[in-house]
């Protein structure tokens, strides 16, 4: 346990030192965040709703640092750290290579959280934001989109040959999602035709369990979603694990 909150300490400096994942992970959505509750402000999310428009994007701002840092974080660092022998390094000391992928993962996740956190309070206190649902549904969807997230970042860490085959993969994955499944750009200005093609991305149906969680929406109408990111996570550890290579 010393080593892993030793490690965690390193790794959380080294991170804050390059700013990367600060910037992209709890800046950006903040930013995103006060652009909308400006522009919309207490504006209903439709004519005749109950609830705001900030209201119903709140879950998918939250989902920004996940992606962030499940997405293309993480597979970077495992591939980066694969190519400089870092990981294989580890394999001749008393500190095993898994707890550096361990603590990669709790690194990130530490920034989603700063994140959700930080995004719940600047709503809260100065856009009007309420959380409608249940708080305890809410954070296990959160979860839930975390461990899809992480699980698809870990596959591509795995299986990368090296940090630049990553970065393509990641880079691919991570800016349509980020665009198009609702994170910035709202699902629900999209055109149909559109809604329809954007829907095969994993975080487009991760949004909508944290909508449905955050307006207090009948979690039933999330079944499909929640099996689609149930599988999606099971589907990419199983190849992230198969395919792994420490060296």
């Amino acid at each position: 346990m010393k080593a892993y909150r030793t490690l965690l300490k390193n790794e959380l400096k080294m991170s804050l030192r390059g700013m990367d994942m600060v910037l992209f992970a709890v800046i950006m959505p903040i930013v995103i965040l006060v652009i909308l509750g400006i522009v919309f402000g207490q504006k209903p999310a439709f004519e005749g709703a109950e609830y705001t428009f900030l209201d119903q994007s709140f879950g998918a701002l939250c989902s920004i640092a996940i992606c962030a840092g499940g997405v293309m974080g993480l597979p970077l660092v495992i591939s980066d750290y694969r190519a400089k022998h870092i990981l294989k390094r580890y394999q001749v000391t008393p500190i095993k290579p898994s707890l550096v992928l361990i603590v990669e993962v709790s690194m990130y996740v530490v920034y989603s959280l700063a994140s959700l956190v930080s995004l719940f309070i600047i709503a809260m206190c100065f856009f009007g934001f309420r959380m409608r649902g249940s708080i305890g549904l809410f954070l296990v969807g959160y979860l839930l989109v975390i461990v899809s997230m992480f699980s698809i970042g870990m596959m591509v860490g795995g299986i990368a040959k090296n940090s630049k085959i990553a970065g393509v993969i990641a880079s691919a994955l991570y800016f349509p999602m980020l665009v198009f499944s609702g994170a910035t750009l709202p699902y629900e200005v999209m055109p149909e035709m559109m809604q329809k093609v954007v829907g095969i991305l994993p975080l487009t149906q991760g949004i909508k369990i944290l909508k449905n969680a955050a307006l207090g929406l009948p979690m039933d109408n999330v079944t499909g979603p929640v099996i689609f990111m149930l599988v999606i996570a099971v589907i990419c550890s199983v190849i992230g694990i198969k395919g792994f290579r420490w060296e």
